[in-house]
């Protein structure tokens, strides 16, 4: 139960990915089916066969009515909800406690955001999702210490860590060569785009990388999130190309305007000699576009949110300080002056993520499942 393609954001993605490796690992004999939500969606959306069924965010009948099909589906044996505050309707989510209160077939709840120190509203919602699953699915070791100390959560939770795609352990050469960056020093970030990703503090750092490194490419790839899209237009996209204009940037800052096929985008962080996160926040628990680069052996340079810290390790990348250019300029400057450090890093941070494979992620979840089928 969650977004899903063709709609544009990370859930849907993630969902895609996990049930891929469903069918993968243990079609025929058990199928995964999708309920997606549908909010921003167009009336008629062009699903593939696997959504069986569809939920009006901002219809709580909907999330009733669906759990009422559920519960006489005999084929269902267990539901997993992908929990992501903005994805479901209704004030505090009260339209899927419809759903929850509903649903007679076991229920996993996998949480995309744990909160440390939450308000009381994002405090209760977590302890009734806690409530009303068999299970909750937390994507980082933190979130278990966190669940517990600040919620007051202290039983069933699993850690099952956000899956990377197989893909084998190469030099950003080959795939640099073939995007026609083969004489570039290639940093990217990718994800959907918004003012939170504070792309700034990185375009601000490259004057000084390329005083070292004329070659270096800074690329910016993704579209701008599609709510953002709706309210404010390019907004912020225009407000960065008037900085990289400015900063007489515009050979060594290049935005992918695309929302990128993960074949695509595996290509693209592959050609990249280094990934690099900021933001504004220090409370994301999970980042699926670490994660791909990491799966892909790509040294790391991030802010220090909870999963970063977590998962950058001085073997594999270096933390900044939150919104420091001078940080970030540091970072960079330090990994591409050292090619034996950039690679070293590289192969740290994939030997790190082979546990994370979508296969292995997969096995995970059909673990707890039949614990509680």
């Amino acid at each position: 139960m969650s977004t899903y393609p063709p709609r544009e954001c990370g859930i849907a993605t993630f969902t895609q990915d996990l049930a891929a490796a469903f069918k993968k690992e243990f079609s025929p004999r058990y199928k995964s089916k999708i309920i997606t939500m549908n909010n921003g969606m167009p009336k008629n959306p062009k699903y593939p066969k696997e959504v069986i069924f569809n939920i009006n965010e901002t219809s709580i009948k909907d999330y009733i009515k669906i759990a009422q099909k559920i519960n006489k589906t005999k084929a269902v044996k267990i539901v997993n909800v992908q929990h992501e505050f903005g994805i479901f309707g209704g004030r505090y989510l009260n339209y899927l406690s419809g759903f929850l209160e509903t649903i007679k077939k076991p229920v996993v709840i996998s949480l995309h955001s744990v909160v440390p120190n939450p308000p009381e509203s994002m405090k209760s919602i977590i302890q009734y999702l806690a409530k009303k699953s068999d299970c909750l699915v937390v994507m980082a070791d933190k979130a278990v210490e966190i669940l517990k100390k600040d919620y007051g959560i202290r039983s069933k939770i699993t850690v099952i860590h956000h899956g990377v795609h197989e893909v084998s352990y190469e030099p950003s050469i080959a795939a640099k060569t073939k995007l026609r960056y083969k004489d570039k020093l290639v940093l990217s970030s990718f994800g959907l785009i918004s003012g939170g990703k504070s792309y700034e503090d990185i375009i601000k750092a490259m004057p000084s990388v390329i005083k070292k490194f004329p070659n270096a490419l800074y690329l910016i790839i993704g579209k701008t999130h599609p709510g953002i899209l709706r309210d404010e237009g390019e907004k912020y996209r225009n407000r960065l190309k008037k900085l990289i204009k400015k900063l007489k940037l515009n050979n060594n800052v290049k935005f992918v305007n695309k929302y990128l096929p993960v074949p695509e985008l595996l290509e693209y962080l592959k050609a990249s000699d280094i990934f690099v996160t900021s933001g504004k926040g220090l409370h994301q628990i999970v980042s699926g576009t670490l994660s791909y680069a990491m799966g892909c052996g790509r040294p790391v340079i991030a802010h220090p949110f909870l999963h970063a810290k977590e998962t950058v390790t001085k073997d594999r990348g270096i933390l900044v300080k939150l919104g420091d250019s001078k940080s970030y300029a540091k970072a960079i400057i330090n990994i591409l002056s050292n090619p034996k450090l950039r690679e070293s890093m590289g192969k740290n941070t994939y030997k790190y993520t082979r546990h994370m494979v979508w296969s292995n992620v997969a096995k995970a979840y059909m673990k707890v499942f039949k614990r509680y089928i």
